[in-house]
């Protein structure tokens, strides 16, 4: 009998523990290690966050999930992985041990590396729920007493999707409480262009995007490298290719929300041979660690190389679907190691991202996510909230019930109008 542990249970831990359960039956124990029990559709946030959701409507509590599926949940959260000793360390001194490890414990948001950033200085988040909830707060503030806004992203950030959406479901949650015209509307970005998305754009992802914020009278300021937040603007600097200052901007803002750069969780943050400086896991194309190879990794967490330089840093991001595709692969590995055998299932790693504008929105598909791709496609059109609409039902109900409802699945496909995006490649 073998002990696999899942460290974190976002979208990719959750998913992993219900597939190992589905792959390998109830022969061996799965335990899945998380801060609290709470699981939250990340990608509903910016709904939440103009109160086109409520917080409850995107969470799900994983004791009784877990239960049906025989799955323990540690929810006191790790405090220190102990990979020589096959051994996590909990916040309460107590300790967990593991055959065999998935990491998937998302980013921890590194706010504290600009100064005013993040829901403890002067900006709005959307990366966590609660974070989303208060900035439902402030919105209605704004809508209260309308004045200039900022979003987007700080430098070093590396999921550009939600920023862009978030900025598209202001201007049109403003526009419904007929306050947009009392809103100046700036978005603040690191990439070299609108629709880089850190993927050096998908398709026509720079012209869509571009249209899209133009119709939308919102300018913008590309990159940017943020060097502070106060309490009524955002200061940044505007840099050429050379790494000079093209130049200083002063941005005015009653209200703002810009992503963070990511890094590692300090419960594996500086292990040698298993993350890199900036505290992601390194893996190799069957997702698992060189060095300790019993221990595998998925999902944002994972480190993935930038696709090029770019004057200011700009990170790659890693969507729902080639989650899913790192958790197959991950656990068809892992059954193939406790059966004596060698990891030889590699994830896909495709990309796709639906960027929900309210009334309307643009969707992209990159396969694989690193260029250069056998598709590298991009639309736009009111079909993609109902995608996302449908993405969200489909993932809430796959971790409320352990597995997929094939009715949200298809509508989700059906409105992209793509399929076969979660398949694996066999090696030799």
């Amino acid at each position: 009998m073998a002990k696999i542990v899942v460290l974190g249970a976002g979208l990719g831990g959750t998913i992993m523990a219900y597939e190992l359960r589905n792959k390998l039956g109830r022969s061996h124990d799965i335990t899945v290690v998380n801060k609290g029990s709470v699981y939250s559709f990340v990608p509903s946030n910016p709904w939440v966050a103009v109160g086109w959701r409520e917080r409850e409507a995107v969470e799900v509590d994983l004791v009784p999930a877990f239960k049906k599926r025989n799955i323990a949940l540690r929810p006191e959260g790790a405090a220190k992985l102990h990979p020589a000793e096959n051994r996590i360390e909990l916040t309460d001194g107590s300790s967990v041990d593991y055959d065999y490890l998935v990491i998937a414990t998302g980013p921890e948001l590194a706010f504290d590396e600009i100064e005013g950033l993040g829901p403890a200085g002067f900006t709005q988040s959307v990366c966590q729920t609660d974070h989303a909830a208060d900035a439902k707060q402030a919105f209605d503030a704004l809508v209260k007493k309308p004045g200039p806004v900022v979003i987007g992203a700080v430098q070093g950030a590396s999921c550009f999707g939600p920023a862009y959406e978030f900025a598209f479901i202001l201007d049109k949650a403003l526009r419904d409480a007929k306050v947009r015209d009392a809103v100046p509307m700036t978005f603040v970005t690191p990439e070299p262009y609108i629709g880089h998305l850190g993927l050096d754009g998908v398709g026509d992802t720079k012209g869509l995007m571009e249209s899209e914020l133009r119709a939308r009278h919102i300018k913008w300021i590309t990159n940017a490298k943020v060097a502070r937040i106060e309490s009524d603007k955002v200061v940044a600097d505007e840099i050429n290719d050379d790494g000079s200052v093209k130049q200083h901007h002063e941005v005015p803002a009653v209200f703002s929300m810009l992503l963070p750069a990511f890094r590692g969780v300090s419960a594996i943050r500086g292990i040698e041979g298993l993350t890199n400086p900036r505290g992601f896991v390194i893996v190799d194309r069957h997702q698992q660690n060189p060095q300790f190879n019993n221990i595998f990794a998925i999902g944002v967490c994972v480190a993935i190389a930038p696709t090029g330089k770019t004057a200011v840093p700009v990170g790659v991001p890693k969507t729902g679907f080639m989650i899913e595709s790192m958790v197959t692969a991950t656990a068809a590995n892992i059954e193939r190691m406790i059966e004596g055998g060698k990891p030889n299932v590699q994830a896909t790693w495709n990309a796709v991202c639906l960027a929900d504008f309210g009334d309307g929105g643009v969707a992209f598909v990159a396969q694989p996510q690193i260029p250069p791709r056998n598709v590298n496609w991009s639309s736009s059109g009111r079909w993609v909230h109902t995608a996302k609409v449908g993405f969200e039902k489909y993932f809430l109900h796959k971790v409320r019930n352990g597995h997929s409802e094939p009715f949200y699945e298809k509508l989700a496909l059906q409105a992209l109008k793509i399929d076969k995006l979660k398949a694996v490649t066999f090696d030799d």
